[in-house]
């Protein structure tokens, strides 16, 4: 290790950080999760990344890459072994004159593609706030997640669900290659005319098979949308719900919507029904024109939507504290099993002691994707349920029989999961995240591009195939 560590210091130039360092305790940490690795490494340039990734392999630790640190399961530290912080890497580029991009359908992305569509280069350690400011002043924007402190790669490399997810699919819709660095320390480019296996791959399959220092998006012409919530009682949390899901499959496109429940303190006042919306563009009337059903499905309480800039749509998503931890959960319906959830979630979001409950609509160019162009297989799920519970760990004990029992009641109406909310890693989650056949062919990309699988703190493919 020694001489190991000697060749990383000569090599390497970027921060190194170890225990008793100025700075370490930050470092060590990712979003939620504490974490005591022996190394961090904050590389400046692909070729430092180079040589972390060479060092991590001859060292026989565990290896956490980290862009924004927001996942769930808290892969972006370990303890005991290295982190490749990413945060350096985190430019923003237009780029100028690239071809087929401008009213075309450039290859390899599987989003639609608007005239004024740029292509925009990013590095891998980017958050998708400073991206989304970035990009304002050219009017751009990416398909992206709606949190600005999450990052560009795990998002993306998991799938990519937010505000405009009906109109221009997931964020790795919009991808169109990507940099990687190899378990072998080499540096390849994945699109569809290289290394399509790769790039076939590293839409949706996460972080499985290489460090990614850039990717290359395909922005969308966005300067404003129409934004906010209107809110229903809780009392009319039944019709709400399922007015609201019989309407997104008719919406316009440009609308995207989640309905949150968030559960009533026990003897507290019963916490509305929100339908958060965004309206993509500017146009008051067409945006009136695709709220109006909203508004008409019950007793509006309050409505706040308002034409707003889209960076400005993205919210912080604040730290939590040190000792708190975050118990998620998340699953995909089907049309034909949207009422039976609904029904189930109308009454447990109502009662206390449940946990906050949200519902994304999907649909639009999302599902316009083949289900097996890219390693995200779940195109047909007409909506997403994610549940959350956060606290301080007695108190995620304590409202674990209750999720578990919501659980048990939705299981029979879901399929599939999004590995971006979950909050666990183990081997029933990757299954359910990759179907079978996905699992498969991704099983076949980790034997050629990581056999002794490196990259393995994430929603892990092992080389092997599936038992």
């Amino acid at each position: 290790m020694t001489s190991a560590l000697d060749t990383l210091r000569r090599d390497f130039g970027g921060d190194l950080i170890e225990p008793g360092d100025a700075g370490y305790e930050a470092a060590a940490r990712s979003r939620l999760v504490a974490g005591s690795p022996a190394y961090v490494l904050r590389p400046k340039t692909v070729a430092d990344v180079q040589a972390a990734v060479r060092f991590a392999s001859g060292s026989g630790l565990a290896l956490s890459v980290r862009g924004g640190g927001h996942g769930f399961a808290g892969f972006g530290t370990n303890d005991g072994g290295i982190v490749i912080d990413l945060g350096a890497l985190a430019g923003v580029e237009v780029v100028e004159g690239a071809a087929g991009v401008d009213g075309g359908t450039p290859a390899g992305g599987s989003a639609p593609v608007d005239g004024g569509a740029r292509l925009v280069r990013i590095g891998g350690g980017a958050t998708w706030g400073p991206v989304a400011d970035a990009l304002a002043p050219h009017g751009l924007a990416i398909s992206s997640g709606d949190t600005k402190s999450v990052g560009v790669g795990g998002l993306t490399l998991s799938g990519g669900m937010g505000w405009k997810v009906r109109r221009y699919g997931l964020a790795l819709d919009s991808l169109v290659a990507a940099q990687l660095v190899t378990a072998d320390g080499a540096v390849v480019t994945a699109s569809a005319d290289e290394h399509p296996d790769l790039f076939w791959a590293i839409r949706g399959g996460g972080g499985n098979f290489g460090v990614v220092t850039s990717f290359e998006f395909v922005a969308h012409p966005t300067t404003r949308v129409f934004f906010g919530k209107v809110s229903f009682p809780a009392a009319e949390a039944a019709v709400v719900l399922q007015g609201w899901a019989d309407y997104l499959r008719t919406a316009p496109e440009e609308l995207t919507s989640i309905a949150n429940l968030a559960n009533p303190f026990a003897g507290g006042p019963e916490a509305p029904v929100e339908i958060h919306v965004a309206f993509d563009g500017d146009d008051a009337d067409a945006a009136d024109r695709a709220l109006a059903p909203i508004r008409a499905l019950g007793t509006v309480v309050a409505d706040d939507v308002a034409l707003t800039a889209y960076a400005d749509v993205l919210v912080e998503g604040a730290t939590p504290p040190p000792g708190v931890h975050v118990l998620a959960h998340d699953g995909l319906v089907d049309r034909e099993s949207v009422a039976e959830t609904l029904a189930i979630l109308a009454e447990a979001g109502t009662t206390p002691g449940s946990p906050s409950i949200a519902v994304r609509s999907l649909g639009g160019a999302m599902s316009r994707v083949p289900g097996d162009a890219t390693a995200y297989a779940h195109r047909q799920a007409e909506l997403m349920v994610t549940t959350f519970t956060g606290g301080p760990a007695p108190a995620i004990e304590a409202a674990r029989p209750a999720l578990d029992a919501l659980w048990d009641r939705l299981a029979p109406h879901l399929h599939g999961a999004y590995a971006n909310f979950l909050s666990t890693a183990d081997e029933t989650d990757v299954t359910t995240v990759y179907p079978e056949p996905t699992y498969e062919r991704l099983a076949a990309v980790k034997r050629r591009y990581d056999p002794s699988n490196l990259f393995a703190r994430n929603h892990n493919v092992r080389p092997g195939r599936m038992s």
